[in-house]
């Protein structure tokens, strides 16, 4: 049993590796879409997206939550505002990375833990411990060191992180599975973006038809891209703790900021190095908290197993305990019958004794 858990955990590694290492390889398949522009090319993930997760489901016989989720309208609201947040974060993303922006688009997912965090203190009203205050507030530091480095905010990077973490936000409450979410949210975004589509190809501007079968099979490959990644990340949540996923979260930012820096060979001066360098301290801070409370937590729920052990132990003896009295009380009683019954048969034996003596003779003589 032990040699199975470690073969799923050793399972939800790999997909972990696999779901974020592609995540962080986006920078390099969106050049590969121009001449299409950012627009065209969300307009295809969208419509593309829909169709690859429409037959995974369907090979999978999921569908039973469609008919539900048609019944909640609240439900459907918050899945709309999903699909609108995730549609802002993607459009922003290909936009950022096809302007050779890629430093500053992994930077937005570096500080989306710190958003998160930020969100759930405004609209949650969540207690911070004193690390996670002192996360964000050298998060915000950062954010003041890097818009002086930029000379303007670092807009793309808070599109970024405020979108995802909104989205993040919204997915916790709708509850519905990736999959089941991805499907939704494409499926509304799917009449605009096969419209916008539409449209392109009536101006003569679409690249779908006009560069070649290569071009449009990269296009139609954006529904891959989006969806294997999700699948994996599935797969991994599902067999590894959540702080080892908090850990392989930054793996995505990590492989960005690598590829704008060595591959892009985007420009880092000194100031935008110390806000980074802010960023990865803040995230440090969060990191160490998190697994000294994930481990404070284990050792808490082991203490508490620890005790319910010792007690239903002391109550499983008690039990024995009073089984064994009332055993040693049944025999007692028995023996008491025992010798109840020994008494009768010896009464019984004289008074049988008793009839077979002979009668003494009387004495008949005067």
């Amino acid at each position: 049993m032990a040699e199975k858990s470690r073969a799923e955990q050793r399972i939800g590694l790999l997909n972990g590796f696999a779901a974020y290492g592609m995540w962080g390889l986006f920078p390099l398949y969106f050049p590969l879409l121009k001449p299409a522009g950012a627009s065209e090319v969300l307009a295809h993930r969208m419509v593309w997206s829909l169709v690859v997760v429409a037959a995974v489901l369907l090979v999978l016989r999921r569908w039973r939550w469609a008919g539900e989720l048609l019944k909640q309208p609240r439900r459907l609201a918050l899945i709309a505002g999903a699909a609108a947040v995730i549609a802002v974060n993607w459009g922003v993303y290909i936009w950022a990375v096809n302007n050779d922006r890629v430093v500053e688009a992994s930077l937005g997912y570096f500080i989306n833990p710190l958003v998160t965090i930020a969100l759930g203190v405004l609209l949650l009203k969540e207690r911070l411990r004193p690390v996670q205050w002192a996360a964000v507030g050298i998060g915000l530091v950062a954010v003041l060191v890097l818009a002086i480095g930029y000379g303007r905010p670092p807009w793309i990077s808070l599109v970024l992180a405020f979108s995802f973490g909104t989205y993040g936000l919204i997915k916790k409450k709708v509850n519905l599975g990736g999959l089941e979410s991805l499907a939704a949210e494409t499926a509304i975004q799917f009449l605009p973006a096969a419209g916008y589509l539409l449209w392109l190809a009536s101006q003569g501007d679409s690249t779908f038809t006009s560069e070649g079968p290569g071009h449009a099979a990269l296009l139609a490959a954006t529904g891959i891209v989006t969806a294997l990644p999700l699948v994996c990340f599935g797969a991994a949540a599902i067999r590894v703790p959540l702080s080892t996923i908090g850990l392989l979260q930054y793996l995505a930012p990590v492989f960005q900021f690598l590829i704008g820096v060595l591959y892009f060979a985007e420009a880092m001066p000194p100031e935008r190095w110390a806000g980074f360098a802010l960023v990865w301290l803040a995230l440090s801070l969060l990191t160490w908290d998190a697994l000294r409370t994930a481990r404070r937590t284990a050792r808490s729920l082991r203490a508490t197993a620890e005790a319910r052990a010792s007690a239903a132990a002391a109550a499983a003896a008690a039990a024995a305990a009073a089984a064994a009295a009332a055993a040693a009380d049944v025999e007692a009683d028995v023996a008491a019958v025992a010798d109840v019954d020994a008494d009768v048969d010896a009464v019984a034996d004289v008074a049988r004794n008793a009839e077979t003596v002979p009668a003494a003779p009387v004495d008949t003589k005067p």
